[in-house]
């Protein structure tokens, strides 16, 4: 067994020259799977809203302000995927991918909710279903946009950004018209770079995948006066014209020209401690998306702390793990909660998209260059040591000790927590059920830790 490539890092966990404007955009391609959008949707988007706000002559620190909105603008968006599966019965990820190809207009606002409510469930219980959301539309609308909104701005202000950055996604789905949501604000009462960042998302999703450029104008243009502030329009349509705008959102090299278009990307060099903040931060939004991981991810940092400090790990090398197991499951944000929520036993396809959220999380973690070593150990946390775990069947030597104990860590908060289809366990229960899958499944000097730490800690054992 060896250790990971943090063993023959000699400058530790440095973070060297990494600028806030790389480990931004590489995260928001995870928000971008929990809205369902297609890959990038968030950095095309942080493209078109830039443009728009040279084309309005915005300063350096208001460009700023507007960078981070549009690539945080869906920041909140896990906080209401459960109760989208919940009122409406459906997939929440399709349905809020669909919910953003919505044309203006009443009729068509329901030809969706009936197109979306409660498919593959019998036919009363969609009409209860129907009938309560079509009485209870505005409400519901309200509630879902304002938990959205206002988790997305609270993590935002964790992550350090300013105020006006905080303002824009609390206020991303006001309408300039006033009929908006969640406090229906109306013309200048709506932050310019909110209403920027939301004709900036309209723009790609018409264009980017099965739409076009011809689209993407035809909707900004409709909803002139309604949802978009007149000028914001004619800045869009000013600067969609420009060479190579539309060109670059199919370039293969957007990240990296999305980086560039940082105006403080020279000064925004983050430390390791706005880099745990970071973190954490996107720790609360993959726990948001269940109401059964609530913390999860946090409690699995704690624990593989925990481990690693009763086996000799460095404070250095601790820190180091700790990142790796707040993101770990950075990746569920691709899997629908029908499925996080399902209380009976997943079929085979729901079973394989289960499965697919670990790579899905090194994938995610790859992209980020500080981020890049605790990646292959984000991605192999459901790996066994007999060769049995997923998603790529490693087994004995091939499998790191710090991903052992990132795994010890996860099952046992994933067994001593509330889930869809049991109630927590008992603490002995837990630890039985670790010791006899040692050698199979779990480290046993890993899970020998465990025990040992949390005898040292009686209080766990009062709540058990």
């Amino acid at each position: 067994m060896a250790f990971s490539r943090y063993a023959v890092r000699e400058a530790g966990t440095g973070t060297g020259d990494l600028h806030l404007s790389e480990l931004i955009g590489a995260l928001s391609h995870a928000l971008d799977m929990t809205e369902g959008q297609p890959e990038g949707h968030s950095v095309r988007s942080c493209w078109i809203g830039m443009k728009v706000g040279e084309a309005l002559g915005f300063d350096r620190a208001k460009l700023a302000d507007l960078y981070y909105t549009l690539l945080l603008k869906d920041l909140g968006c896990s906080s209401n995927a459960a109760r989208i599966c919940a009122l409406y019965l459906t997939d929440d990820i399709s349905f809020k991918r669909n919910h953003k190809t919505i044309s203006t207009g009443t009729n068509a606002v329901l030809r969706f909710v009936f197109s979306q409510t409660g498919v593959g469930h019998g036919l009363s219980e969609r009409f209860r279903t129907l009938l309560h959301v079509v009485s209870n539309g505005h409400d519901i609308k309200r509630e879902l946009f304002e938990a959205r909104c206002h988790r997305g701005a609270d993590i935002a202000a964790r992550m350090r950004f300013s105020q006006a950055v905080q303002d824009g996604i609390r206020n991303l789905d006001e309408h300039w018209d006033g009929w908006g949501s969640p406090r229906q604000l109306q013309g200048d009462e709506i932050p310019e770079i909110a209403n920027i960042a939301l004709l900036s998302q309209v723009a790609d999703v018409f264009s980017f995948g099965q739409g076009s450029r011809e689209n993407a104008i035809s909707e900004v243009r409709s909803r002139s006066d309604t949802w978009f502030s007149p000028a914001i329009v004619d800045a869009f349509l000013e600067a969609q014209e420009r060479p190579g705008f539309w060109a670059s959102l199919k370039d293969p090299d957007l990240d990296e020209r999305v980086q560039g278009l940082d105006p403080m990307q020279d000064s925004c060099v983050v430390d390791e401690d706005w880099l745990d903040d970071i973190a954490a931060a996107f720790a609360d939004v993959v726990d948001a998306k269940s109401p059964f991981t609530a913390d999860h991810s946090k409690r699995v940092a704690l624990y593989a702390d925990m481990i690693a400090e009763e086996m000799g790990l460095s404070q250095e090398h601790r820190r180091w793990l700790g990142r790796a197991a707040l993101l770990h499951d950075i990746g569920k944000l691709s899997v629908s909660n029908r499925i996080l929520d399902k209380p009976g036993k997943l079929d085979s396809g729901e079973w394989d998209a289960v499965k697919k959220h670990s790579f899905h999380s090194q994938r995610i973690l790859e992209r980020i260059s500080v981020f890049r070593d605790i990646a292959p150990i984000a991605g192999a946390h459901h790996e066994r040591l007999d060769g049995a775990g997923y998603p790529y069947g490693l087994r004995g030597d091939e499998i790191c000790l710090e991903t052992r104990i990132l795994t010890v860590a996860d099952v046992f908060d994933a067994l001593s927590a509330d889930r869809p289809y049991r109630t927590a366990m008992p603490m002995a229960q837990v630890l039985g059920i670790l010791e006899k899958d040692i050698g199979t499944a779990f480290d046993g000097d890993c899970v020998n830790a465990m025990r040992a730490a949390l005898g040292r800690m009686p209080e766990y054992w009062q709540a058990a």
